[in-house]
């Protein structure tokens, strides 16, 4: 078994023991393409074992709490799982016999669904039972554990890396500690009798107590057969007669997640009536949180970096980055108003206007001087909502101006840019700078939204002669190599997170 994570340690006097068993077994469901990352996550958060992963989930086992579990930033949702196993056979075979393999994933190990409530009840019982020092640490223990993550998601990074209903979840008003010897009860009846019938027996006094729900998934060749109706509907049958249990699908004290495809069979329980994606510090939504903290995970954000998102919109890569990396410099900018306003709101809900400095200012005239910026985190506007105005070329330029060299830039960009941008790195195509910029711009720093106090700042003409110089017969990609590409999904639209980095003018390969 794995070692405790920090915040796992051994009780110590007087503190009550966790009453959870060692080693249970999760998996999260993630957004295609995150897999790798929340693979590398959940080894250096969670110190997890018998890690493993396919489209779309990843499985693993750990002893830590849910203090740490919650702490999972590229995971969609949670789940207890209770099993996994192969797809079920369809073929030619009739709906009856497919019906019974599936009331199988109930009725074939009764033993394998009272361990997995025993668990899932302590779960919940420990998350409404936490003291508050406890539910949340103190900043100095929250700033030790970020540290070792931090380190241990780094040491990961070098290495070469191989969406749901909400689940209303209530309070037990039993005797706990009479439930509990129930439960022991029947772990013990079923080891000993094997039979369903007994089984069945020793699960009579759940009647009346639980409530459930059954969310159902089907993809593949069983999705072409049935629907997911028709599979929830044999599944809660199964558990009706079964354990007892009484169906309520507005609000169920138990919600079952079942996904079956060509690949696996799996069921599960949410161990959060919230999915772990939904941020309750993040007020106004932007882009995705999972997304957002993966873009700042590849950045190698180190203590006293200065960071900047020049297209910051709402501020979500800014959120992620600063709650994860505190001790660094933040600096977002962008055009528009009303994106700053709410990037305002976000970072006051979550408690981080001292952290973040945000500015009115346009991405292809940063009034930074030239390799005065350590990383650079951005989404780059796919052209639906927000127009890009200025061609990436000029972009990319101006980012390269302001980065140290040996800086990194994170990038997520549609799969249009992306091919543009492929298509350029190929043909080394050079490009000359023609732009006029002989009038002094103006930097903007938002300091309260509700009143839009403005302070205005002059910039000297010098930084246009600056930015002239460096952009003038320079190549497109120019000192940026890029490191990493992944491919990952935003729902409906696919998108290439893009990793750079600024190499010295002397390691450039001179064409022959």
């Amino acid at each position: 078994m794995s070692a405790l994570a920090p915040e796992e340690r051994p009780p110590s006097p007087g503190e009550p023991p966790s009453p959870l068993p060692a080693g249970a077994r999760y998996f999260c469901t993630v957004g295609r393409g995150l897999e790798p990352f929340l693979t590398r996550e959940v080894g250096a958060r969670l110190a997890a074992t018998e890690v493993e992963y396919v489209s779309g989930k990843v499985f693993f086992t750990t002893n830590c709490g849910l203090t740490m579990l919650k702490q999972l930033k590229s995971a969609e949702r949670l789940f207890l799982l209770l099993k996994k196993q192969p797809p079920l056979f369809i073929s030619s075979r009739s709906k009856g016999k497919v019906f019974n393999e599936i009331q199988r994933l109930v009725t074939g190990d009764p033993l394998c669904w009272v361990r997995a409530v025993s668990i899932w009840r302590s779960l919940l019982e420990l998350e409404e039972n936490l003291p508050p020092e406890v539910a949340k640490p103190s900043k100095r223990k929250t700033g030790e554990n970020e540290n070792i993550i931090t380190k241990k998601l780094k040491i990961e990074q070098t290495r070469v890396m191989p969406g749901d209903t909400e689940c209303q979840l209530q309070k037990q008003k039993n005797d706990k500690i009479e439930e509990h010897k129930d439960l022991t009860t029947e772990k013990e009846n079923f080891q000993e009798e094997k039979s369903e019938n007994d089984g069945e027996k020793e699960v009579e006094h759940h009647q009346g107590k639980l409530t459930f729900r059954v969310s159902c998934r089907c993809s593949g060749t069983i999705a072409k057969t049935f629907t997911t109706e028709e599979v929830g509907r044999v599944i809660g049958i199964a558990l009706i007669k079964q354990f007892g249990w009484k169906a309520d699908l507005r609000n169920p004290s138990l919600e079952i997640f079942i996904h079956l495809n060509d690949i696996y069979s799996v069921v599960g329980i949410p161990v959060f009536r919230l999915p772990l994606a939904s941020r309750d510090y993040i007020k106004v939504a932007g882009l995705r949180s999972t997304i957002a903290w993966t873009i700042a995970s590849l950045a190698e954000i180190n203590v006293g970096a200065v960071v900047l998102d020049p297209m910051c919109g709402l501020g979500t890569i800014l959120l992620e980055a600063a709650k994860e990396w505190p001790n660094a410099s933040y600096l977002g900018a962008d055009v528009s108003d009303s994106q700053l306003l709410g990037a305002c709101d976000n970072l006051k809900s979550a408690g981080l206007m001292d952290r973040i400095e945000l500015f009115k200012f346009c991405v292809t005239e940063l009034p930074l001087h030239s390799e005065s910026v350590d990383v650079i985190i951005s989404d780059v506007p796919f052209g639906k909502k927000f127009k890009l105005g200025k061609d990436i070329k000029s972009i990319l330029h101006e980012m390269e101006r302001v980065l140290c060299v040996g800086g990194t830039i994170v990038l997520l960009l549609s799969e249009d840019l992306h091919k543009y941008l492929q298509d350029y790195k190929e043909s080394n195509i050079t490009w000359n700078s023609s732009k006029d910029n002989t009038n002094e711009f103006k930097i903007v720093k938002y300091v309260n939204a509700e009143e839009k106090n403005r302070i205005q700042e002059n910039v000297s003409p010098s930084f246009q002669d600056d930015r002239q110089e460096w952009l003038d017969k320079r190549p497109l990609f120019g000192t940026l190599v890029q490191m990493e590409c992944h491919k990952v999904s935003l729902g409906r639209t696919e998108a290439f997170i893009s990793k750079y980095k600024k190499i010295h003018d002397s390691e450039l390969q001179q064409p022959s």
